[in-house]
């Protein structure tokens, strides 16, 4: 199973959350922010309905695959 971690950093003069490289809006208070991730957190782990899907790969390939709406990955929070 995917596991994705949100970590709350000081960012432009505030706090934001961070997933990989990208980060959120920038939110003036550590809680805010918290609160926020929590929130994307708590969103990304609810199961959606099973769909089709079409993306085409680097090589200009197109594939067609199943997405499974269970197949939702762990999400944490880590205050660094």
């Amino acid at each position: 199973m995917t596991e994705v971690t949100y970590h709350i950093v000081e960012h432009d003069g505030g706090f934001a959350y961070k997933v990989g490289d990208v980060f959120s809006e920038t939110f003036p208070s550590r809680q805010e922010a918290l609160e926020a991730a929590q929130a994307a957190a708590a969103e990304q782990q609810v199961p959606g309905s099973t769909e089709g899907i079409r993306y085409q790969d680097g090589g200009g390939q197109w594939h067609d695959e199943t997405a499974d709406g269970s197949d939702r990955p762990v999400a944490k929070v880590v205050e660094d």
